[in-house]
């Protein structure tokens, strides 16, 4: 296991920078998620930091060496591809032991390992299979174990889950988790679907357009977005943004009325951002915080609460309501927000200002 840290890192594909100088460390045994919208440069950090990219600028340290020119197997780091990439003319217990191939070990060193490996995996029973009798699930797990098999100080993992099912996807999740908690490895982890992020991570980092824009816990970025993009990536279903003006140290908004909040310094154009779970409908409407009635255009019952969309002055929101609760489309409906839901950020920059 080791500590990895990056220093400046730059990535350039000619005149393209696809990666700005991003500093970030990451600790022994941590589990690190990089989450953002395809193109936003993840992959190609995760890829760098495996040697399949070379750096264009910056230093990457695995323990305290720099391994910028080193080959990805003199790093000791395995990588699990969004493609399980598994031979399918090998069972399952040649998968798994393909990267001992080179190792020097002996035949029954290998075989511990193997089988050592298969049982953490729940795979035990299946090692002499073909790939084509297991299921999606059990392909990636074979893929998992042939990067676990050679003892790597880190695992990379490239969005590993996408060609899964959704119910197996919240399997997967919950088995790399426990995964890590059981060897304690350094894994970085990539994917674009925040709900994985937010599930699996000790540590999120948020990029976009080949910067770092936040980094920190799950419950960190929930709570504390630094900015609109982050506030809106993080937690589903997305962040309401309304448009809004503070002046005076009074806070307005189109078609709700605002009172008790306490309001950071600030005048001009803001954008205020509630989460759909602290917007409410309510039939006792008032009291302090954010009270409105709007129009319900859609709504989404999903059991245990429904989401209603509503038109809230000349923007729909999403608001909850219980789950029995299915307001009808185009009847009208109060909403509230209680003081401390309101995030404020700047019209302009984008940036948090507080909440209200």
């Amino acid at each position: 296991m080791a500590r990895i840290e990056l220093q400046g890192l730059v990535k350039d594909y000619g005149k393209i920078r696809a990666v700005h100088g991003i500093d970030l460390s990451i600790e022994d045994g941590e589990f690190v998620v990089f989450v953002g919208p395809s193109g936003c440069g993840k992959s190609t950090t995760l890829r760098m930091i495996a040697g399949l990219e070379d750096i264009s600028g910056g230093r990457l340290l695995i323990g305290d060496q720099v391994v910028n020119q080193r080959e990805p197997k003199q790093r000791n780091i395995a990588m699990v591809f969004q493609n399980y990439a598994i031979y399918p003319h090998m069972t399952v217990g040649q998968n798994i032991g393909f990267g001992l191939y080179t190792s020097g070990l002996s035949k029954v060193e290998k075989q511990k390992r193997i089988a050592e490996t298969g049982k953490i995996l729940g795979l035990e029973q299946l090692l002499d299979r073909r790939p084509a009798a297991l299921s999606g699930g059990q392909r990636q797990r074979v893929a998992i174990g042939r990067a676990m098999v050679r003892d790597p100080v880190a695992f990379l993992f490239d969005e590993p889950l996408s060609n899964l099912d959704a119910q197996l996807r919240s399997q997967m999740r919950m088995e790399i988790k426990s995964l890590h908690r059981r060897l304690g490895t350094t894994i970085v982890y990539v994917t674009h679907d925040q709900i994985e992020a937010m599930t699996m991570a000790d540590k999120i980092v948020v990029m976009r357009d080949g910067h770092i824009l936040q980094v920190g816990t799950p419950t960190d970025l929930y709570e504390n977005p630094m900015d609109v993009f982050t506030a809106r990536f993080i937690g589903s279903p997305s962040m309401n943004i309304i448009a809004g003006s503070a002046s005076a140290g009074a806070l307005s908004v189109s078609g709700a009325e605002l009172s008790g909040l306490a309001l950071p310094a600030h005048e001009g154009k803001i954008l205020v951002g509630i989460r759909p779970h602290d917007l409410v409908v309510t039939e006792e409407p008032g009291g302090a915080g954010l009270n409105s009635q709007g129009v319900v255009e859609a709504v989404e019952p999903l059991g245990a609460e429904t989401l209603v969309h509503v038109m809230l002055g000349d923007t729909q929101v999403i608001a909850t309501a219980p789950g029995r609760v299915v307001p009808a489309l185009g009847s009208t409906v109060s909403i509230k927000a209680g003081p401390g839901s309101l995030y404020l950020f700047d019209a302009d920059t984008e940036k948090a200002l507080g909440r209200a």
